[in-house]
């Protein structure tokens, strides 16, 4: 499973045109560290900062509306009771079973018509309006809390928000690393999206920038390409370590304690 990172940074320390022709080699015969020194220029007259910065603005921005928005929807299933309740559950459902591609020709139609092509607008906004993965995630969460909390709380005076906000939130910090994990990683690697609704270069996230290495019509620079492609691997790395300790924390012992 390691192999394939393994040879892609031993590849990314490679000329180009040996790449592949020494496929049998993992390690290079010459160390060729200008590869990160070219891929970090860029391309298109912006450095490979800039589509970095792209690519976290894009990620945090709809990481922190898909949880949060996700987890408060997921409460409202778990612990409220209101007319239809069952059957919005079962839409919900639904659209968690709809594929990725049957709607991106109608939400391109409507974010066209709208005017939010050529912006963030829509890849940000739609994900504050919740994930159904994450939803339905949080909500085996929440019945996992023993309902005498939410009893003890509003004794005490606590209203639904609050109760959410002081009681719930906390002890379903598991399932929000979890999402935000999850949230993180298909952000960061998507590419559709972005291809569809972003058109100048100033905007491109990282992974339409490592496309741009690869041309058809003329040489690519595969081993600049590599190297960024090692160092975009820094920020996901670096979240799972960050968050990993959440996940296998329990929720019921925390809360009766």
């Amino acid at each position: 499973m390691i192999y394939p990172v393994i040879w892609l940074l031993m590849s990314s320390f490679k000329p180009s045109e040996q790449i592949f022709q020494t496929a049998g080699s993992l390690i290079p015969t010459d160390w060729i560290w200008t590869n990160y020194s070219q891929g970090w220029e860029g391309i298109g007259g912006h450095s490979f900062g800039v589509f970095i910065k792209n690519s976290l603005v894009l990620v945090v921005l709809a990481t922190i509306g898909a949880v949060a928005s996700s987890a408060l929807i997921a409460f409202g299933f778990a612990r409220l009771k209101f007319f239809g309740s069952t059957f919005w559950f079962g839409v919900m459902m639904v659209t968690l079973m709809l594929p990725h591609d049957v709607t991106l020709v109608p939400q391109y139609i409507m974010f066209s018509k709208i005017g939010w092509l050529n912006s963030i607008k829509p890849i940000v906004i739609p994900a504050y309006f919740g994930a159904p993965f994450f939803i339905f995630l949080m909500i085996q969460f929440i019945r996992t809390i023993p309902q005498e909390l939410d009893e003890a709380a509003t004794i005490d005076g606590c209203g639904k928000f609050r109760l959410f906000y002081r009681i719930i939130l906390p002890l379903i910090a598991p399932a929000l690393a979890t999402a935000a994990i999850f949230s993180f990683y298909w952000r960061w690697e998507d590419l559709i999206n972005p291809v569809l609704y972003l058109n100048k270069p100033s905007m491109y996230p990282v992974s339409m920038a490592l496309k741009m290495y690869l041309d058809a019509d003329t040489l690519s620079n595969w081993g600049a390409m590599f190297a960024m492609s090692i160092v975009s691997l820094v920020p996901v790395v670096a979240v799972f370590f960050a968050f990993q300790k959440h996940i296998v924390e329990g929720i019921s012992t925390s809360g009766l304690k």
